[in-house]
């Protein structure tokens, strides 16, 4: 059975005590022959005021929980004489008990997921060494976890118990199964447009030996990689720089600048803005049309500025705005550039990968690796379909004709980070994201939620969500990340616009992302309620 939408936290709730005592007795009296039947089903365990009980959540039903106690004596000094004999010296222990999940849900996330709140709270607290009393049963489960079995079996004939410690350098360096279990809770789960969530190919190439970027292997793979980037966008040529986003548009703007012509910049959001900048920045000759964010430009409104200038000779826009997640249509900025002779230049650093983009008519065009091509960070690519020559009036670092000149390598470059490139392009489903993303939508709508921007002009890559007065949008992006999800909301203009944005880029899993929004959904309502949201893995 799948586990679907999960809270792990520590109880606090007087109702979740009486379901933990009514799971205790499920488990330790019914299951497991430990105690005696009585009336109330109910088991409510003689170390309870002293127990912090990690407590797995699916609404109101808890299907599992932990307890973990640090005061001595433990039940383990009840049962061993000299019970810090069999112990790894001036450790600072706990002692873990009372491990019950519910049937149906003893093949899903929820054992790790407790186990990895129970590592975060134990660590909180500095203790280093854990002991249990694990079920014979279970001893193998227990072992492979890294436990170390120690004294005699305990309890009676019919509930046998091994005593066993785990040492915080174990747990840290022991099994494969305990070490996913610290990941799952060191890492939480991007609904970013970068950085974004990866395969596990694309995660490993970044942890191979580095190769000369003067080597024909590297010279392989980079050129690889470069084909691929082309097919992808029926481009002719791209140059991979060693930088962001921000490096490939004044690379752009460099280009634009030895035109030594006006030019057009269209704006509808934080990022066409920012091209205003790059362009004022490299003191470029222009007009900008700026519009409300979210509102798509329209034909006759940027051919009325282009017939009342007749000296521009460019146009530089953002295709998919990443602030709402508008896409303003390269056709239609396509057939105005062929029809007034203009050279068109694109950012396309939240498209490319997860759109389908044609830039075999376009000038000069922008993207990156770390966001819908779902590598890594710290690559900018510019595409382009005509010849290119070195300029000294330029920069060495962003002259795109001196990285044509040179193969593309005039620098030292990262071939951890093109091979990771070079395998996450191999990944790409952008069919799928489009359908991931239409069912994303019309849930977040059923939901209550409001969606930025025309639904039939807006990227499947970015969500932008617009909460009401009542919400405050950091409370509940900060709230969202307790609960393990990491959604866009900490840029400046998000937080002035009391917006939210969940983001489909790299490598998702459609269960965790309708996980997310009902956790959205969830996180909301209880701040509605003047609640505060609890503390997950």
């Amino acid at each position: 059975m799948k586990a679907g939408s999960l809270t792990f936290k520590i109880a606090d709730q007087d109702w979740e005590f009486n379901e933990i005592y009514k799971l205790n007795y499920k488990t330790f009296v019914e299951e497991i022959p430990q105690h005696e039947h009585n009336e109330e089903n109910m088991l409510v365990d003689r170390f309870d005021k002293e127990n912090t009980y990690i407590v797995c959540l699916s609404g109101k039903n808890l299907v599992g929980m932990i307890a973990v106690r640090g005061k001595r004596p433990f039940s383990l000094d009840q049962k061993l004489d000299h019970l810090d004999g069999y112990l790894p010296k001036n450790g600072i222990p706990c002692e873990v008990r009372l491990l019950a999940i519910k049937k149906e849900y003893r093949k899903t996330r929820v054992f790790f997921g407790l186990i990895s709140q129970l590592v975060t709270y134990c660590v909180k607290k500095g203790y280093d060494l854990a002991l249990i009393s694990g079920t014979t049963r279970e001893s193998k489960l227990y072992k492979h976890l890294g436990f170390q079995p120690f004294g005699h079996l305990v309890g009676s004939e019919e509930a046998q118990f091994q005593p066993m410690y785990i040492t915080r350098e174990k747990l840290e360096n022991g099994t494969k199964a305990f070490r996913r279990a610290l990941d799952k809770n060191s890492t939480l789960y991007s609904l970013l447009p970068g950085p974004v969530n990866f395969n596990e190919p694309t995660r490993a190439a970044l942890n191979d030996v580095p190769i000369s970027h003067r080597s024909n292997d590297f010279h392989r793979i980079f050129n690889r990689t470069k084909e691929k980037l082309c097919d992808l966008v029926s481009a002719q040529h791209v140059e991979i720089l060693l930088g962001t986003g921000t490096l490939g548009n004044d690379v752009v703007a460099g280009q634009i600048s030895l035109l030594d012509q006006k030019g057009l910049i269209l704006s509808n959001g934080e990022f066409g803005e920012r091209l205003i900048d790059h362009a004022r920045r490299f003191g470029l000759r222009f007009v900008a049309l700026q519009k409300e964010w979210g509102e798509a430009f329209r034909y006759d409104e940027i051919t009325h500025v282009l017939q009342q200038d007749k000296e521009i000779k460019w146009i530089w826009a953002v295709h998919c705005e990443t602030s709402t997640g508008l896409v303003n249509e390269i056709g239609l900025l396509e057939w105005i550039a062929s029809t007034y002779q203009l050279k068109l230049c694109l950012d396309c650093c939240s498209s490319v990968g997860g759109i389908q983009v044609d830039l075999s008519n376009v000038y000069l065009a922008t993207t990156v690796s770390g966001k819908a091509l779902g590598s890594y960070p710290g690559l900018g690519m510019v595409f382009y379909n005509h010849a290119i020559s070195p300029s000294h009036k330029l920069p060495r670092y962003i002259d795109l004709g001196y990285y044509a000149e040179k193969g593309g390598v005039p620098f030292t470059h990262s071939s951890n980070l093109i091979k990771a490139l070079d395998i996450a392009i191999n990944d790409l489903d952008i069919n799928e994201t489009y359908e991931t993303a239409k069912r994303l939508r019309k849930k977040l709508l059923q939901y209550g939620f409001k969606i930025a921007g025309d639904q039939s002009a807006q990227s499947p890559t970015v969500i932008t969500v617009m909460l009401p007065e009542e919400l405050d949008s950091v409370s509940v992006g900060d709230a969202m990340k307790r609960q393990g999800y990491l959604l866009s909301y900490e840029s400046d203009y998000l937080v002035r616009k009391n917006w939210i944005q969940i983001s489909i880029m790299g490598k998702y899993e459609t269960q965790r992302l309708f996980e997310a929004i009902r956790q959205l959904k969830k996180v909301c309502e209880m701040i509605k309620k003047g609640k505060n949201t609890v503390d997950t893995y």
